[in-house]
């Protein structure tokens, strides 16, 4: 341990704390621990960055140029209807504008043991799907002298899905109200009646449609499941996404099992957990097209988005809107709206940044722009 006390100066906490990790198990002595720190501290100082790199110059290049190669296209899971999958540049904007509603979300749910060696897989699959009344039926028909919609059941879905018709009732019933629901006397479908007498046909017709969409039973949100072997497990991949719901569950295994919804990670792990989250997505997305680019640029881009403890796009109204200069905001979008807003409040620019100091023909902070020369000059002695 005194020799990890020897280079607290000169490595992160971090570091060190993964150093020890990996030699936890493994029989190193004092003069070859020297030597790996040695090593770390030397691969250490050559990955830092001298302090005035213009990191965000480089960062925005270094993602940008392999972005023009990005293809604008959508993966199709075969053999599963609405199952699809945004990548490429349209997935790259999703992320990088902090899109609150994005266009395919999916999760990865991994399970726990015996679970995902296979055990009960499509049936954990299946009691995850949401199911809706429109799927497990047959025909929906209205009664005009009653006022009455009776739907027929699919009785093969249900004993699939190993659901009663008193759960069915109930569900439907509590979902919908101004109508009493009851089972027909052979089983094969419910009937749900208007309380009021007065209920026109145009209300019954709109509840007829309404009560398609009642939830019967699995994870609200999940339109479509795929159980997938990946290596030696498996994992159940979902069109749709609900983390809070699925991480209830007693099989899932709440470690690993994910979602590519942003915002949702941040509302329930945390913003630490949606900044990983942008990096791996964005990771993804760029590996995927087989291109490469430094991870520290998109950690770079994470922590822009996060700093302020909400995950916030990189547009005028995110990331942009909380810059301190008026000048850089402006730079942006809607100049004159910017211009005019700083004037009326006299707000004061202090130049401190990069844009600002572009728009004025200044030099700007960063490499030999950052330090200013301080010098006392020695006036010559009069004779």
């Amino acid at each position: 341990m005194s020799i990890y006390n020897e280079y607290k100066t000169k490595l992160t906490p971090k570091i060190i704390e993964d150093i020890q990790d990996y030699l936890k198990d493994k029989k190193v002595n004092d003069a070859k621990l020297r030597k790996i720190l040695d090593k770390v501290v030397e691969e250490y100082e050559q990955a830092r960055v001298h302090a005035g790199e213009s990191v965000g110059v480089i960062a925005a290049e270094s993602i940008g140029e392999p972005g023009t190669q990005m293809t604008l296209n959508t993966f199709h899971f075969a053999g599963v209807a609405e199952m699809n999958v945004t990548l490429g540049l349209p997935r790259i904007i999703e992320i990088l504008d902090g899109r609150k509603k994005i266009k395919t979300p999916m999760m990865e749910i991994y399970l726990k043991k015996p679970y995902s060696a296979g055990k009960n897989v499509k049936e954990i699959a299946l009691s995850i799907k949401e199911t809706k009344l429109e799927e497990i039926s047959t025909e929906f028909s209205i009664n005009l002298v009653e006022s009455a919609i009776t739907v027929a059941l699919d009785k093969i879905k249900i004993k699939e899905l190993r659901i009663t018709l008193a759960q069915i009732v109930t569900v439907v019933s509590k979902q919908l109200k101004g109508f009493s629901v009851k089972a027909s006397k052979d089983g094969s479908s419910i009937i749900l009646k208007s309380r009021s007498q007065e209920e026109s046909l145009n209300e019954v017709y709109k509840a007829k449609e309404k009560i398609k969409d009642t939830h019967i039973t699995g994870v609200k949100g999940i339109s479509q499941v795929l159980p997938v072997k990946r290596e030696e497990e498996f994992v159940i991949i979902t069109a749709g996404s609900n983390l809070t719901d699925i991480l209830q569950l007693a099989e899932v295994d709440n470690f690993r099992t994910t979602t590519n919804d942003i915002f949702e990670i941040q509302e329930i792990l945390g913003i630490e957990a949606a900044r990983q989250a942008i990096v791996d997505e964005v990771f993804k997305v760029i590996e995927n097209q087989g291109l490469n680019v430094d991870v520290r640029h998109i950690m770079l881009v994470a922590d822009t988005m996060c700093v302020s403890g909400f995950t916030k796009g990189i547009t005028r109204f995110g990331v942009v809107s909380e810059k301190a200069s008026v000048l850089a905001r402006a730079s942006f979008e809607t100049p004159i709206k910017h211009i005019i807003s700083a004037a009326l409040i006299g707000e004061v620019d202090k130049l401190d940044s990069v844009v600002e100091n572009v728009m004025l023909n200044q030099p700007v902070p960063i490499g030999t722009g950052l330090p200013g020369l301080v010098t006392k000059i020695k006036k010559k002695e009069e004779k």
